[in-house]
């Protein structure tokens, strides 16, 4: 991944570069360089996006769902 498709990637997740760092306990500096000057981004980091972008739905999904009030309902219903 170059650092064009990692910044795309980022800003599709929501997250700065300084979130991100302070997610994985590094600094901004840190994370600024990767792409640049031979330092390639981590293998790993794509991935890692990819499924917390995932997540991130996920959770909007749950909070609808508990919003809709569908569970209680359910619930109701068991009874």
């Amino acid at each position: 991944m170059d650092k064009y498709a990692f910044n795309d990637l980022l800003k599709s997740a929501g997250l700065s570069k300084k979130e991100f760092a302070e997610i994985l306990g590094t600094t901004g500096g840190t994370i600024s360089n990767w792409g640049n000057e031979g330092r390639e981004i981590p293998y790993w980091v794509e991935s890692w996006l990819h499924l917390y972008i995932e997540n991130q739905h996920c959770k909007q999904i749950k909070e609808a769902i508990t919003k809709s009030g569908v569970c209680d309902l359910m619930d109701q219903k068991s009874k």
